[in-house]
């Protein structure tokens, strides 16, 4: 196809395998990516290689005269010259030339067809081809006929280093992402959250560029009333726990938009926390790893295949990825009316918080921009132990316009569709981390069950 030859022509591998299907995925994984097994429930168990979590501090923007002004430069967005940026991308292609074979995937962003992106992923692994196939959605076939130019291309080169003396290179890792060229250039890490976060990070620009909130959060529907809710919060908050809930409809775990229309789920997939799963807790998540998902970075026996996901030796950071209608209750498409209920999860460390309380729009907005919480143990690379930290938006890493933007955004839209606001602590009670006690997640869902119902509208609040 002539399009898609536009957009790959610089890879010259005789070998390109385009949108190919779970089934044959797994025998390519099996076959030439060592460490990479098949679970007893059928999962395809994966090996990220030295990087087990996110490495925020090798986020680089390309710092360009038609965007500058709209990014939000710091800590969170590191700029880049362009120069660097084409260095890093060449250094990409020439690491995947090198290649035996290269996959390319396919796929949307955001289930609303009036507002969802192109993707395309071109990658050297069977494991993050499966991974992507999973988080982004899945055109039909014709859907993929026509498919066309993308909107976003990702090169995940993660095999290959970052060059240290590159201009704006601090380590051997480097995610970069240019808003003018729509590309992101990954070296250095083979961790597949990376994609899955760059593919948010453009999102972050794109969406409220054209009007639209972007959000770090899950969402649910009641199937009786069809009110919808959506739950902020960074990973480890339990965005994915208490939206794998089977009194509701599932719209998504992680990222959503909220337009005029309402609100809908960026991704095709979850990828959820693993560390000491069982079915008792979190069934959904438990049965959905089966065949098709990913299950990274788990121990598990040589003799049966089982996965110990009690075993943290590789990483806290253990996590499966599925495709959301895995989950019985998911609602295909993944759209929704506008939210009455908006829930900030926050991880207390200090146990001063208390369980629940209701937030006016005012204090909304406060809690929103200073997004109080604590990093888990693992979802970052460097974290070994609960950590209080400030995340603004609740999603900091992930931000590119200034907060006050996306805050501006919620706040005329919570006004707008009267959405009760909720500040839910799934931290320590009792005393601080190491003499309180970690909130119970069957108090937790009771609260958010409460929520729902209606039954804290009116209660007594200090």
């Amino acid at each position: 196809m002539e399009e898609f030859n536009l957009r790959v022509n610089e890879i010259t591998v005789t070998d390109i395998r385009r949108n190919l299907d779970p089934s044959k995925l797994y025998e390519d994984a099996i076959r030439h990516e060592p460490g990479t097994a098949i679970s007893d429930t059928g999962a395809l168990i994966a090996w990220s290689g030295e990087k087990t979590g996110r490495s925020p501090k090798d986020k680089r923007v390309v710092e360009h005269p038609n965007s500058e002004k709209d990014i939000w430069w710091g800590p969170v967005n590191f700029p880049l010259e362009e120069r660097s940026f084409l260095t890093n991308r060449e250094r990409a292609i020439d690491y995947l030339n090198t290649r035996d074979r290269v996959y390319v995937l396919d796929g949307y962003a955001g289930w609303d067809p009036e507002r969802r992106l192109k993707v395309r992923v071109i990658c050297s692994r069977a494991y993050h081809a499966l991974f992507m196939h999973n988080m982004l959605i899945r055109p039909s076939d014709e859907g993929l006929q026509s498919f066309g130019e993308p909107d976003l291309t990702i090169y995940n080169a993660g095999g290959f280093p970052a060059n240290r003396h590159t201009t704006g290179m601090t380590s051997k890792t480097s995610v970069d992402l240019s808003l003018e060229h729509r590309e992101v250039i990954i070296l250095g890490t083979e961790y597949a959250g990376e994609m899955k976060k760059a593919v948010f990070t453009y999102m972050n620009y794109a969406m409220p560029k054209a009007g639209v909130l972007s959000m770090h959060c899950s969402a649910t529907a009641d199937p009786r009333t069809d009110e919808s809710a959506v739950l902020f919060g960074l990973s480890g908050t339990g965005k994915t726990t208490l939206s794998a809930d089977p009194k509701r409809e599932l719209i998504g775990d992680d990222e959503h938009c909220w337009s005029d229309s309402g609100i809908f789920n960026i991704e095709g997939g979850c990828y959820a926390k693993a560390v000491y799963l069982t079915r008792e807790a979190e069934p959904q998540i438990f049965d959905s790893l089966r065949f098709g998902a990913v299950l990274e970075n788990v121990v598990y026996d040589e003799a049966h295949h089982h996965v110990d996901f009690e075993d943290t030796t590789i990483t806290e950071n253990t996590r499966g990825a599925y495709p959301i209608d895995f989950i019985e209750n998911a609602r295909i498409p993944c759209v929704a009316g506008h939210p009455s209920h908006v829930i900030f999860l926050t991880c207390d460390a200090f146990g001063i918080l208390p369980p629940v309380s209701r937030l006016s729009p005012e204090q909304a907005e406060y809690h929103f921009i200073s997004g109080y919480t604590a990093k888990v143990a693992g979802t970052e690379m460097g974290v070994t132990e609960l950590q209080a930290t400030f995340s603004p938006c609740f999603g900091g890493p992930f931000l590119v316009w200034h907060p006050g933007h996306y805050a501006k955004l919620l706040s005329e839209k919570l006004r707008k569709h009267d959405a009760k606001v909720w500040l839910v602590n799934t931290g320590w009670s009792g005393g601080a981390y190491g003499s309180g006690k970690r909130v119970s997640l069957v108090y937790t869902r009771s609260m958010v069950d409460a929520i729902y119902s209606g039954k804290l509208n009116d209660a007594p609040a200090q």
